[in-house]
């Protein structure tokens, strides 16, 4: 039995999430019930694709869908003007017109970067996101956010394009690695950490069942996430008026230590982890966050299994990493700082402050 949570955004068509074990089968259906389509094109990658495409082409073509399908690489690389431009050209090859629907099929990755296409091909096509990571079912498969990276720094450009569907079919985290596991669990903390204190402590309560697997608890989080996001994307869609900044916690170190790191040498789940540990401690030495709130997160965060990296690297190339992020504004970096569960600011810091966190941290993560 599947979870439905609807999306309601304003001056966008409401939308459903559904979240259930076995689900992907419902896939063709689900889509055909939200217009008139002539092709579906799927999306996926070489990881995903060998393990689902075939159920979600069978899905499709029981309901009457002529498919077509791309297979990209995996992996972030991927995410690329390149790739896009790739698919862009196989779309117009395929002669597909504005009465097609892209199927994202597979994590993060692919859902951005077929979001992207989906979004600037003839100027928008529909997009159904069916993610099968744990991170992209709590986190970028809702939202509307889609990007590709450049040299200079990740999902630097990209468009707010919200989907028609998602189906998050549970089964599919059955094939997750434990590295990509606990991605999804460092969203979900996050998540919870900005949420409110029912969701934290409720996380706290069921973490060692969450980083175990249990089905029960995967679904709930999952919805509870998609609740979470729904709620802050429906009060600010485009992050222009500061409510959808929060859902950066973690993310200013972290895309940082992704970039300077190089791409997949550290997961963005433990990147972010990293992040919000750091956040947490700014937090306390410029805002007055306590020490309690402090160790209950990193005690959520060890639960989970999302040790610390003890990552190091030069001060002065971190703070250059954190430039090139899209959080900058005027050239000044912000920060998401938790002054407790469920309250946070977004705090500009200069430079110098940065560098200095930066090397009291290190010192401390020693």
């Amino acid at each position: 039995m599947a979870t439905k949570v609807i999306v309601g955004i304003p001056n966008e068509a409401d939308y459903a999430v559904r979240i259930g074990q076995g689900i992907l089968d419902d896939l063709g259906s689900k889509v055909a019930a939200l217009g008139s389509f002539s092709q579906a094109l799927i999306i996926t990658d070489t990881n995903v694709g060998p393990l689902y495409l075939a159920q979600a082409k069978a899905s499709l073509a029981r309901a009457g869908f002529k498919t077509s399908e791309i297979t990209v690489p995996a992996g972030e690389e991927t995410k690329s003007l390149e790739v896009a431009g790739e698919i862009w050209s196989a779309m117009a090859q395929l002669d597909l017109g504005r009465d097609c629907v892209i199927v994202a099929l597979g994590g993060g990755v692919v859902g951005d970067l077929a979001g992207f296409a989906a979004s600037t091909y003839m100027r928008g096509v529909r997009v159904v996101q069916v993610p099968t990571t744990l991170l992209s079912m709590v986190d970028s498969s809702v939202g509307g956010k889609t990007a590709v990276n450049l040299p200079e720094g990740k999902n630097l450009v990209g468009t707010f394009f919200q989907p028609s569907h998602v189906c998050a079919d549970t089964a599919t985290l059955s094939t997750l690695d434990q590295r990509e596991w606990r991605c999804g669990c460092a969203e979900i903390a996050k998540s919870s950490v900005i949420d409110s204190d029912e969701f934290f402590f409720w996380m706290l309560e069921n973490a060692s069942a969450l980083a175990a697997r249990d089905a029960a608890v995967v679904a709930e989080a999952v919805a509870r996430c998609v609740v979470f996001k729904a709620n802050v994307v429906a009060r600010d869609k485009t992050e222009t008026s500061g409510v959808r900044e929060c859902l950066n916690y973690g993310h200013t170190l972290g895309h940082a230590i992704e970039s300077v790191a190089g791409y997949g040498v550290y997961s963005h789940g433990a990147a972010v982890a990293e992040g919000m540990r750091f956040a947490a401690f700014v937090a306390k030495e410029k805002l007055g966050a306590s020490d309690d709130f402090v160790q209950t997160q990193a005690d959520l965060l060890d639960a989970l299994g999302l040790a610390p990296l003890g990552f190091k690297a030069d001060p002065a190339v971190v703070l250059e990493a954190m430039k090139h992020d899209k959080k900058t504004r005027g050239g000044s970096i912000r920060f998401v700082l938790p002054v407790d569960v469920g309250e946070w600011k977004a705090v500009t810091l200069s430079d110098a402050e940065i560098l200095a966190y930066l090397e009291q941290w290190q010192c401390f993560e020693q």
